[in-house]
Formats: structure tokens, sequence, C-alpha cells
């Protein structure tokens, strides 16, 4: 059932977009802190208990979304989550999205849309033999391994922030398909088979990595970097995964022209998006910043903006 698999792929974008929003603006009260003591301060703001049921929401949309589709037709529909993002956390936050923004929220939706279209992902199974998870766990895992090691050697904040990116966006979708082969053991068995297969602890640690990855791509480097990198990369990787393991069929030949295209069209979405974070950052502070006559002093959009805002939210 490909249309309950999109909409819940949509249902989960927007759950897990809301959800952070939520929490960064309960954080964003507090300002700086960490440990038990900020987490329990903040387990008493209803905007952090909102973004708790987000993020959880999120989770078991995409377990549905998982059941009823194939991993290369439900993993790509995640990149929604930054257009949503920044949808819900502007007005939450009392920010403005620039007209170069809703630019690009048209190009990721409208080139999602080409690319599904034209890929049309049908077809495979939710198991796959361990013949097929070998090789597919030794090459996710080593291609994060190669990402790590490449961040650490060049420290650069560009390279950094590629190469934790990746490694996070492979995480993902590494994490994805055993999601979804566990909940297929579920639909087919059980929960006792559920807890007893050990897809179910693999999306469990690789989900772990890959958010923590996350969080160390943001802090390396600019999220114009960071950003593409999990969003095409979750995308690419999670239908490599969809055909190899579960047997699942995507359109070639001269459909490779619009889904390209399609392509194309989300990535340069994605650029305009995260390009236009620090412009709404400006847009708040520059009405702080006013002049001996009580006029905003005017700035250069981006001019000594830091890169990392509360906009920064995974896909």
């Amino acid at each position: 059932m490909p249309a309950l698999a999109v909409l819940f792929a949509v249902l989960s974008a927007a759950s897990n977009a809301a959800g952070t929003a939520f929490q960064r603006k309960a954080a964003a009260k507090l300002g700086r802190g960490g440990g038990l003591r900020f987490v329990l301060t903040l387990a008493h703001d209803p905007a952090w208990l909102i973004g708790i049921a987000g993020v959880t929401g999120a989770a078991l949309f995409q377990a549905l979304a998982l059941s009823f589709g194939a991993l290369a037709l439900v993993q790509p529909v995640f990149v929604l989550e930054l257009p949503f993002a920044l949808l819900i956390a502007a007005p939450l936050l009392h920010r403005r999205l620039p007209r170069a923004g809703w630019a690009g929220v048209g190009a990721v939706v409208g080139g999602l849309v080409v690319f599904l279209a034209s890929a049309a992902p049908t077809g495979g199974t939710d198991q796959a033999p361990m013949s097929r998870w070998a090789p597919v766990l030794a090459g996710c895992l080593g291609m994060m391994a190669a990402a790590v090691l490449a961040a650490r050697h060049w420290r650069t904040p560009v390279v950094r922030a590629g190469a934790l990116g990746s490694a996070a966006a492979v995480g993902n979708a590494l994490t994805a398909a055993l999601l979804k082969s566990a909940t297929g053991t579920f639909a087919d068995h059980g929960p006792g088979a559920f807890f007893s297969a050990w897809q179910t602890y693999g999306f469990a640690l690789t989900g772990i990595a890959a958010v923590l990855l996350l969080e160390n791509a943001l802090q390396a480097g600019s999220l114009a970097v960071s950003q593409p990198a999990l969003t095409i990369g979750d995308a690419g990787v999670s239908l490599l995964l969809g055909v190899a393991l579960f047997d699942e069929t995507v359109r070639t030949g001269w459909w490779l022209l619009p889904e390209l295209l399609g392509l194309a069209a989300v990535i340069g979405g994605v650029l305009t998006l995260v390009r236009a974070v620090p412009h709404i950052q400006e847009v708040v502070r520059s009405r702080k910043l006013t002049s001996g006559s009580g006029r905003p002093r005017r700035r250069a959009v981006g001019a000594g903006t830091d890169q990392k805002t509360s906009f920064q939210l995974s896909t």
C-alpha cells in the first residue's frame, strides 16, 4: 500500500520536525545547561513534553510507513523534515521565513514528487537472508567508520561537517533497513519474535550512533555542508539498501532523466533552505540592534551570524 506508506512517512517527518522545534523552544528558555538537572527542569515544561511526544510519534509513524511500503519509497520522503522544521519553528520561535526560504520549500517538495513519481519504488519483502545482511552491515559500518576517521584526520570545518553528516546519513539508512526487518518480524510473528530478533537491537544501536554523529556534524561546521550530506545521503543509501536487501525495484532507462532532475531540484531546495537560516536569525537580531536614533542598524545578512541556529534539525 504505497499511499499509506507515503502518508505515514510524511506524518513522521512532520512529527519529528515539530517535536524537535518544541524541544528547542523549551531549551532556549533555560539558556545553556546540561546533565540530569537540566533534563529534569525541561520535563516540567509543556513545550518540552510536546516535543518528546512528537519525536516518539515520529518513530511510530516511521515504523508504520516501513511496514506498508518499500524502504526506497519511504526514506526519501524524510527530506521533507527540513521544510517542515523551518515552517513549524519559524512562527514558534517568532521568526519569519524569507522569500528564498519559500522557494526552497517549493523546490524540495516539487523535486521529491518528480523523483518518486519517476523512480516508482515497488516490490520487495520485509526480510533478507544473512548472506545479504553480512556485506551490507560490513559496508555501511565501514563507511561510517571511514567517515569518522576522515573527520578526525582533516580538521577543517567543511570536511568534518561533510564527513560526519555523511556518516549520520548512512547510519539513518541502515537504521531504517533494520527497523523495516524488525517491524516485519513483529507483524508476522508477534512481540516475542520481535524482541528476540537481532535486527531489533541492531536498529536501536545504529539509531543512537546516527544521532550522535548528527550532533557532532552540526557542531563541526556549517549547516550548509552537513545538511545536504545528511539529506541526500540518507535517501540515496536507503534506495540502494532497498534494492540490495529487500529486492525492491526502481525504474531505469529514460526514467533516469526525470529522476536526476527531481534530485537536482531537491538538492537546490535544501541548499536554499540552509542558506536562509542565518537570514531568518538576522531578521530577529536586527530588531534588537538599534542606533542612537532608535532605528534599526543595517547589517549584511549572515555577517557575524552563527550558522548553527535553532533551525538545525535532522531529516
